[in-house]
């Protein structure tokens, strides 16, 4: 099955991204094969498995907002609340926000293939991110009506597939329907 899909480690040649290239570093390091369900929840911080700690990532929300905000796509703010103030990180680059979100309303629209193994790879993760954030309705709420029902009923088809299917039609794709399966768990 796709949730026990193993990660196997294919290049450990570095990515010149600190987080991903500390992520291959974990999976080299690990004795035997984890499973994605594993690694996401190492990865996110989410696992109490005493026996695998040294394969979490740490402070991974603020580390990813940290490389947001040099890239400039986020901003920091101090925001003052009730208890105490807490750093906030709206958009900064609002283009680039909007860039992604027309490239996901498109392909559910204009430039759907009505089949998901034809979707670029990368737009199709990222809607399996989306949806697994649930900011999939955030994505299409600009939409007008009849054309955010259609990109809606179109996505809902696509997340409902059966991963164990469609991880054995196509190689390459695996990961994505595996990831898909692991938040649908």
């Amino acid at each position: 099955s796709t949730l026990s899909f193993q990660v196997l480690l294919k290049s450990d040649v570095p990515t010149g991204d600190v987080l991903l290239d500390e992520t291959l570093r974990h999976i080299k390091a690990t004795e035997t094969a984890e499973t994605v369900q594993t690694w996401i929840e190492l990865l996110t911080g989410e696992t109490w498995n005493p026996f695998k700690l040294q394969y979490q990532l740490r402070n991974v929300r603020e580390r990813i907002a940290k490389a947001l905000v040099e890239k400039g796509i986020l901003t920091m703010e101090k925001q003052n609340f009730l208890l105490g103030d807490m750093t906030t990180h709206p958009v900064s680059n609002a283009t680039e926000k909007q860039r992604l979100v027309k490239k996901l309303q498109e392909s559910m629209l204009e430039r759907w293939v009505n089949d998901p193994h034809h979707m670029d790879r990368r737009t199709l993760a990222l809607l399996v991110l989306a949806h697994s954030s649930d900011v999939l309705e955030n994505i299409f709420a600009s939409l007008a009506d009849d054309k955010y029902d259609v990109a809606m009923n179109k996505t809902k088809d696509l997340l409902d597939m059966d991963p164990e299917v469609e991880a054995a039609k196509v190689r390459g794709a695996e990961m994505i329907w595996a990831v898909l399966a692991a938040f649908n768990k």
